[in-house]
This record gives structure tokens, C-alpha cells and sequence, in this order.
């Protein structure tokens, strides 16, 4: 491997460090309900997203909240020396994506039939740290 081959890949290292994400799939909620709650939380610090979906009352909160403790449990791993608190993590992007649909079929009047669509959804969460660093 060449020099800048390296340093470059270095770099790209250090960057991702900085970030850190979770996925949640199949998840059995309609994409249009957890795209409510998802807008609540998109661009909030991590400790105000946290008390945002600990007490909301939708159930897409649940299972949010449960996504985001697990991208912020992957920072850790990935920032051993690092304190949640002082790193100012936010949350980067948050994406809603329509998954698996299951179909079903509801007796209608007159001998017909009407579909009925049971939906899933995709969920990505994807943290980023503040560098103070680079700020000043």
C-alpha cells in the first residue's frame, strides 16, 4: 500500500470515528407514523432526543428510542476513551424508508374483495459528533 493510499484511509478512519449509526428493519409500523416521530428528533442533541421520545405517547417512540440507544452504545464501542456528554453528540440524519408489505384480503359487499396492505418500515439513525476542535 502506497504512502497516501494509507494516510488517506487513516483519514477516513478518523473521520468515522466520529460518527455512528443503527438500523432497525421490518419494523411493523406504517413509514408515515414513525416519520412523525422521526421529525421530532431529526437534529437534536442526543440527551433532548432521548427525553423527546421517552415521553411521547406515540408507539413509534418505543421502538426510536430503543434504535437510539443502540446508535449511541455503537459510538461507544467505537470511542472507547470518549464521554457522550462532552463529545455533543446530535442526531445527524434520521431516515424513514417503506419496507415489506404484507397483503391481505377484506371481504366486501357483493362477493368483491379489497386489499388490505399491512406496512413496515426502515429506520437508520445516523449520530455525529461536535468538534470543538475545529470550531475555534
Amino acid at each position: 500500500m502506497g504512502v497516501r493510499k494509507r494516510e488517506r484511509a487513516e483519514g477516513i478512519k478518523e473521520a468515522n470515528k466520529q460518527i455512528a449509526f443503527a438500523k432497525l428493519n421490518n419494523c411493523p409500523t406504517s413509514p408515515r407514523k414513525m416519520r412523525l416521530v422521526a421529525d421530532l428528533v431529526r437534529g437534536q442533541k442526543v440527551e433532548r432526543a432521548l427525553n423527546i421520545l421517552r415521553f411521547s405517547t406515540k408507539e413509534a417512540s418505543r421502538k426510536l428510542e430503543k434504535l437510539l440507544l443502540s446508535a449511541i452504545n455503537n459510538w461507544e464501542q467505537k470511542n472507547a476513551d470518549g464521554n457522550v456528554a462532552e463529545a455533543g453528540l446530535f442526531v445527524k440524519t434520521i431516515t424513514v424508508d417503506g419496507g415489506m408489505m404484507l397483503k391481505r384480503l377484506r371481504p366486501a359487499p357483493q362477493g368483491r374483495a379489497h386489499r388490505i396492505r399491512k406496512r413496515s418500515n426502515h429506520v437508520t439513525i445516523v449520530l455525529g459528533a461536535n468538534d470543538n476542535t475545529q470550531a475555534n
